[in-house]
């Protein structure tokens, strides 16, 4: 490639990611992930459309992954803890049991309903029981649910990749299958392994980061992608799997309070879209919609096997015995969505050289785009229907911590959300321990220096100093004082 070249692909990279930006709204009016949009863009330039010739499946699976990377780190480090924390045990069975149940029920209904053959039929059931991190992760952020059903939702999002590739790639090969019980051992011990590796990753680099003060704030995010980004390498390497390493170190690496979290996020964010926008228009790119015509009616009878069966009955099974209510599995079931997870997954028996894997790739291109259709702008209907608003969910109190190594202390940058209750506060009565003090308000653009009567408003932000002892108390007082008011922690003292 010369420079003229060079040119010319940025000149068109530019194009596709200002024009994917800007479809970003519509999108978010709709209801609709944002991934039909990029697949439509990656039809629009293919063979069909505008001309580009692309059919590098095994190039679409490599920058997939790395993308998927990328996407499950920025999830895990936006996941809270606190939500996700008391659903871990019955995340973690729909995780594994439910995949498995989603598995069989799919691949029965493709054997007897589609008639293909038992391997395929497994092989597809593999292939589209993943729910989707990036397509949850951006609906559910836009629907009011309660913290439960979210948390539960993205941990298990964040979980289920890894069961689903062993089994995608067992199911993938051309050789004999290993025995059921080998299988299930594989599977326990890669994800024991991807567990170790994500969390030893994320303790040892949340430790790191809180104790070396990096010579500027744009070092962070760089230096907590690229943990994440070890973690997957790591888990892959030693045999583990890469993704539930990834997800796992970037949940604690978001919940550690790392100096300049929000702009940490931030990075991760734009790096997800990045990863989002050229993922998906690659695989728009290698789909031929002249060749799909045989596969809409598989397509649409195993999807609906899926969506109206091996969902609702994996949910049942996994769900059952943590006495979660009906009305909340339905919805659950319901958002089980599925997007490029399952477009990628199937570009691995492509690559393979799998018995109908043109057929299986086409399948499952078809099914995502009509059930992603029919589910995400459902989604919020389906909520007001069962009954289930956004009951406890609320917005965080932002809170930004940057350290003053030479100071021995930390400069904390805290957001009022419109509805905190810190609102009506006087600066006095948010008690905040020795050795802490609001030094600045930033009120509607104009910045004062507030006394012990200044009464706080929602919008505002603070700027409040500390010392390195009550740095992480000055954090939680301010954080119990959003939620509860100026009597939050009065009667036990704090």
């Amino acid at each position: 490639m010369n420079i003229s070249h060079l040119n010319q692909l940025l000149l068109e990279s530019s194009v596709i990611l200002l024009f994917a930006v800007g479809a970003v709204r519509l999108s978010t009016r709709s209801g609709l992930p944002s991934l039909l949009i990029y697949l439509g863009i990656g039809v629009a330039l293919g063979q069909n459309g505008i001309g580009v010739t692309f059919n590098n499946a095994e190039l679409t699976q490599v920058l997939g992954y790395a993308a998927l990377v990328v996407i499950l780190a920025e999830g895990g480090l936006k996941t809270s803890w606190r939500e996700i924390k008391p659903v871990m045990p019955s995340a973690t069975v729909l995780a594994t049991v439910g995949v498995g149940v989603s598995v069989f029920a799919t691949a029965a209904g493709a054997h007897w309903l589609v008639g293909l053959d038992w391997r395929t039929s497994l092989l597809l059931g593999a292939i589209v029981s993943s729910t989707d991190a990036a397509a949850v992760f951006s609906v559910l952020r836009m629907v009011p649910l309660p913290h439960r059903l979210t948390g539960l939702l993205e941990a298990e999002s964040g979980f289920n990749d890894a069961p689903v590739v062993i089994l995608v790639v067992a199911f993938a090969t051309t050789g004999e299958l290993d025995s059921w019980y080998v299988l299930l051992g594989t599977i326990a011990a890669e994800l024991a392994i991807g567990a170790v590796i994500g969390l030893a990753v994320g303790k040892i680099g949340a430790y790191g980061l809180k104790h070396v003060a990096l010579p500027s704030s744009g070092l962070y995010p760089i230096a907590v992608m690229a943990l994440t980004v070890l973690a997957y390498a790591g888990g892959a390497l030693l045999h583990g799997s890469g993704f539930l390493a990834v997800y796992i170190s970037a949940v604690i690496l978001g919940n550690s309070k790392l100096p300049h979290g929000p702009a940490v996020r931030g990075f991760a964010d734009g790096l997800a879209w990045i990863g989002q926008i050229g993922m998906f228009v690659l695989l728009g790119l290698l789909v031929t919609p002249e060749t799909m015509g045989d596969a809409v009616v598989p397509a649409l009878v195993i999807g609906g096997v899926l969506v109206f069966l091996a969902r609702p009955l994996s949910v049942m099974v996994s769900l059952t015995p943590f006495k979660v209510p009906a009305r909340e599995q339905a919805l659950l079931s319901w958002a089980g969505l599925r997007g490029a997870v399952p477009i990628v997954l199937a570009t691995i028996p492509v690559v393979s050289g799998a018995h109908r894997a043109e057929d299986v790739f086409n399948i499952v291109f078809i099914l995502v785009v009509v059930f992603t259709l029919l589910q995400g702008p459902t989604l919020p209907w389906v909520a007001k229907r069962l009954r289930i608003d956004e009951g406890d969910m609320g917005q965080d109190l932002g809170i930004e911590s940057a350290p003053l190594e030479k100071l021995h202390g930390h400069l904390l940058s805290v957001a009022l959300s419109p509805a905190s209750k810190m609102s009506g506060v006087e600066v006095s009565e948010l008690r905040l321990p020795k050795g802490a003090a609001v030094t600045l308000v930033v009120r509607e653009g104009n910045s004062f220096v507030p006394d012990k009567a200044t009464v706080l408003r929602g919008g505002d932000e603070l700027l409040v100093v500390t010392t390195d002892e009550v740095g992480e108390a000055a954090e939680r007082r301010l954080r119990a004082v959003d939620k509860g008011g100026k009597l939050a922690g009065w009667l036990n003292g704090r």
